[in-house]
């Protein structure tokens, strides 16, 4: 029920009750005809402010004036309070606009603020290696870590990671001398008599699948990119693939012997160690990485290049690696303290390296170039000495022939070209089929059979170089191929994801 003043008959906003008559009054009014008469406006009696009592209620409603109850009156409120929503939601959009721009500005200025922080990081490192290079060069050599048994370690087992380089140093010349001297002296021992235990052509020519694995990799990233098997144990076979993982895989026992996980990218290249527990590998994640087989682990990552690493070559004293990157450079490392000793580019050719491998004595080797370039160096000399032209497409596999005389060479032209050392000529270019893609070059350990993965994977008979045998089993491009003891068996593995074997 509402209240009404006495004196105006509507709803008072401030109600008060007179005590002398009884009846409830708008504040405002009583105050007003008090101050005039002095008196309650009901009865006369004599009133003042004072006697006034307030009476407490929620906030009055006041009903609306009769106008205002009419249908168009009612439809003009209606309409009223709409616009009002309307340019409240307007203004509430605007606002909405006004903080997305503000917020679209302060990312871009945090990008742009990563950018300038990334590129100062990239020059710093580009300052620091340069520095480095100029050490030795200027016969400031680097103290060289003390050689261990175990490549070092860091805290908490994880890999070391070491960039500088130290030099080539007199004592480390010497080494690589001596071990092409006792090597020569072996080859010319053995002349040119073939191992009695060596398959073969007739019997190379009769091969066939024996068996195929596909489950060493991930099949959500399939391929495999690499492969080798251990020179002094060619049952045991590894792995690098697409996804990022190498494994090394025991041919008797037909199983995984470890996956080896630490790349951030696909690994391209393998190499097993001959005498040690030990692999190696290298992605195009810039890095090149130490593994222990036993131990399952990453001991050393060797940071010799800013760019992808595309080539790996164990030197024969199995002491030493030599890398290839798209940065151009080729990097010589010892791989038990992980320190480049020496890198090197050719900075009139200013292109990148595809692949890299050294030479049987170990004193020169030869690279790949992606301008379709074999260039032959020297190691102590740190030199280029030899160029071989000829390709029209990127190089993309090198294979030095076991008695040192011949190079075998592969690209993206479909070919494949066979050059002599002492005459530094090409005497032989095998053309094969077109739009055929050379990945994989390899000559047995005697030297009598060289083996191309690609397309499809052939044997060749050197020096008649005729072809032997010829496999179509893989579904995919066969990115690596590599002869058993002897020749006894030969593997392959293909972006097919599966490691293949074929013997009698």
């Amino acid at each position: 029920m509402s209240l009404v003043c006495a004196i105006s008959n509507e709803v008072p906003e401030h109600p008060c009750v007179s005590p002398v008559s009884n009846q409830v009054f708008e504040r405002r009014l009583i105050e007003k005809y008090i101050a005039e008469n002095g008196t309650d406006p009901m009865n006369g009696q004599p009133l003042s402010e004072e006697q006034l009592v307030d009476i407490k209620v929620s906030h009055p409603i006041r009903p609306k004036a009769p106008s205002a109850t009419s249908i168009p009156a009612i439809l003009k409120s209606l309409q009223d309070e709409w616009d009002a929503v309307m340019l409240h939601s307007f203004t509430l959009r605007q606002q909405l606009q006004t903080t997305r721009q503000e917020l679209s500005h302060a990312l871009y200025q945090h990008d742009a603020a990563c950018r300038v922080i990334a590129r100062l990081t990239k020059e710093v490192t580009a300052a620091r290696e340069a520095l480095a290079t100029l050490k030795p060069q200027a016969g400031l050599v680097a103290p060289q870590a003390a050689p261990t048994s175990q490549p070092a370690a860091g805290a908490g087992g994880e890999p070391m990671e070491v960039s500088e380089q130290v030099g080539m140093t007199p004592e480390i010349i010497q080494k690589l001398q001596d071990k092409a001297t006792i090597l020569t002296t072996e080859r010319k021992k053995r002349g040119k008599t073939v191992p009695e235990e060596l398959v073969r052509a007739e019997d190379l020519s009769k091969y066939h699948q024996v068996a195929s694995h596909a489950g060493l990799h991930s099949a959500s990233v399939p391929g495999i990119l690499a492969l080798d098997l251990c020179p002094s144990d060619t049952n045991k076979v590894l792995t690098g693939g697409a996804d990022k993982n190498v494994v090394v895989f025991d041919k008797n026992e037909e199983q995984i012997v470890a996956t080896l996980k630490g790349h951030t990218k696909k690994v391209t290249s393998v190499i097993y160690h001959p005498s040690q527990s030990v692999v190696f590998s290298a992605s195009p994640d810039s890095t090149i990485r130490v593994w222990s087989v036993t131990g399952g682990n990453c001991v050393q990552v060797v940071r010799a290049h800013e760019a992808g690493v595309t080539g790996l070559s164990l030197h024969a004293t199995g002491d030493y690696l030599l890398s290839s990157s798209e940065d151009q450079y080729w990097a010589f490392s010892d791989i038990q303290t992980g320190r480049v000793l020496t890198k090197v580019t050719d900075e009139s050719a200013g292109c990148a390296l595809t692949c890299a491998q050294f030479h049987p004595d170990g004193l020169i080797f030869g690279t790949g170039t992606a301008d379709s370039q074999i260039k032959i160096w020297d190691l102590k000399e740190r030199t280029n000495v030899a160029n071989f032209p000829g390709h029209s497409g990127p190089v993309t596999s090198i294979a030095f022939s076991e008695n040192g005389y011949y190079l075998a060479t592969g690209a993206q032209d479909s070919s494949l070209k066979l050059w002599d050392l002492r005459k530094l000529k090409n005497f032989k270019t095998i053309t094969l089929d077109n739009n055929y893609e050379v990945k994989s070059l390899v000559f047995d350990q005697s030297g009598t059979y060289l083996a191309v993965g690609g397309s499809d994977i052939r044997v060749y008979i050197c020096k008649q170089w005729s072809e032997v045998l010829n496999f179509t089993d893989h579904t995919g491009l066969v990115t690596g191929v590599a002869f058993g003891e002897n020749a006894q068996f030969l593997t392959s593995a293909g972006m097919d994801r599966s490691l293949k074997f074929y013997s009698l």
